[in-house]
């Protein structure tokens, strides 16, 4: 049998110790991010939760980002687990979900994610399994290890039970939501994704991940936190955004065009 391709590439590069840099699209027209997939990103990550783009268009953006040879990313909206599985189906090689505050959360994550014995993900792979090189049967051994889940940090709960989330089969990466952690770490009172507090939760997080030999993302909204995120121990960071990348271009260009 073939060995998978595109689909393993993101679980391989964590096994390896390499750090990824990943585009963040939330603009709805799967040319953006196949156009970004061109580009020398390791990885394109599709955002559900916040940006205007649907799972439909998801669906449709995954194919031209991995005929790229990039693995494809999403992140559900907080709580719908239920199009984990079919995000996978699609052909993504990670899941993102959101708001993972209780273990019960981070359960039902991992069940809609594996397949059995580790998971309740149930059969129905098109796009996963034309993309991965294997046979049904070989696809559904390794499928649990290439498809890979993001367990979002950014509440004082969730950082009350790192270790537990962490723990638990089924979840194989932590991402901290660095605007929600800085709201939930200052009780409120403003939204700083770079103030010293959220760092130090930061790094805390990546300690603990690291004592279990799994990775922890970052979103970033400047190539210069990004670059920081590394330095702090990141081994996956998503750069900007699909929109502010095209509006920093714009004001770049027009400031060359007027002087």
């Amino acid at each position: 049998m073939a060995a998978p391709t595109v689909l393993s590439s993101l679980a391989d590069r964590f096994a390896r110790g390499d750090s990824i840099v990943s585009a963040w699209c939330g603009l709805p027209d799967p040319s953006v991010s196949a156009t970004l997939a061109q580009e020398d990103f390791d990885a394109i990550t599709l955002d559900m939760q916040h940006g205007p783009i649907t799972l439909s268009e998801v669906i449709r953006a995954v194919p031209l980002i991995n005929a790229a040879g990039k693995p494809a990313v999403a992140r559900v909206p907080v709580g719908e687990f239920q199009n984990v599985s079919k995000l996978f189906d699609s052909g993504v090689s990670g899941v993102i979900a959101p708001m993972i505050n209780t273990m019960e959360d981070a359960r039902r994550f991992a069940a809609y994610a594996k397949y059995p014995p580790m998971g309740e993900r149930s059969w129905g792979s098109y796009g996963g399994l034309g993309a991965s090189g294997l046979d049904q049967n070989g696809y559904l051994g390794q499928a649990n290890r290439f498809s890979l889940t993001f367990a979002m940090i950014e509440t004082r709960e969730a950082l009350a039970i790192v270790d537990d989330i962490l723990a638990l089969p089924g979840i194989d990466a932590l991402f901290v939501g660095p605007s929600d952690l800085s709201i939930a770490l200052s009780n409120g009172a403003r939204v700083d994704a770079a103030a010293r507090e959220v760092d130090e939760a930061f790094k805390h997080v990546v300690a603990r991940a690291s004592a279990v030999n799994k990775p922890v993302a970052l979103y970033c909204a400047t190539a210069e936190r990004a670059r920081e995120g590394l330095a702090m121990g990141a081994r996956f960071v998503t750069v900007m955004s699909d929109s502010s990348m095209l509006r920093a271009a714009a004001r770049s260009a027009l400031e060359i065009t007027r002087g």
